[in-house]
């Protein structure tokens, strides 16, 4: 499973980082061990629960349009097919509090899929995405101050969309079981 964002505490809180605290969220819920440095990485390794299935927990170090650095080495040395990744992301073309999950599919400009795609050998692989809203404007300057601005909704609203976007990647985890 990775989890996109970018690194650091200026991005913390901000709708591009939501794909890191949905992978927090399930870390906390599986009760997984303190990530360790790999892959250029923080890379959380353990069960769902007792005798629930394993999983892998990759949060890329690399900023956002370099994940693809970091799962790919992931994905080699794990062996996984591609149908067994599971990335968690922002989405700008769905409104806040959205949540769809599919396998494969566009890219949508988003750079963080594009270096997936590109250093995974395919994207046919397994997403939560998770609405976070656009702005009323194309301009790529005003989307990115959108994206790597500060949440506009409530913190309560946040919390909500994390914790159902949580739900969803776990229905995943557990399908694919």
């Amino acid at each position: 499973m990775v989890g996109l964002g970018n690194p650091g505490p200026g991005y913390a809180e901000t709708p591009h980082n939501v794909g890191f605290k949905v992978a927090d969220a399930l870390a906390r819920r599986w009760d997984l061990p303190r990530p360790k440095k790999k892959y250029a990485g923080e890379l959380s390794e353990g069960r769902t629960g007792p005798g629930g299935p394993r999983v892998a927990l990759l949060k890329p170090q690399t900023y956002m349009n370099e994940a693809g650095r970091s799962a790919g080495p992931a994905r080699g040395s794990y062996h996984l097919d591609l149908d067994r990744i599971l990335v968690l992301h922002d989405e700008i073309d769905l409104p806040f509090g959205e949540i769809r999950v599919r396998l494969g599919g566009g890219l949508a400009g988003h750079n963080g899929l594009k270096s997936l795609k590109r250093e995974l050998g395919g994207a046919d692989f397994h997403r939560v995405r998770i609405g976070v809203g656009r702005p009323d404007s194309t301009d790529p300057e005003i989307v990115a101050s959108y994206v790597l601005g500060k949440w506009r909704q409530p913190a309560s609203d946040v919390a909500a969309l994390i914790d159902r976007a949580a739900d969803e990647a776990e229905r995943v985890v557990g399908s694919a079981a």
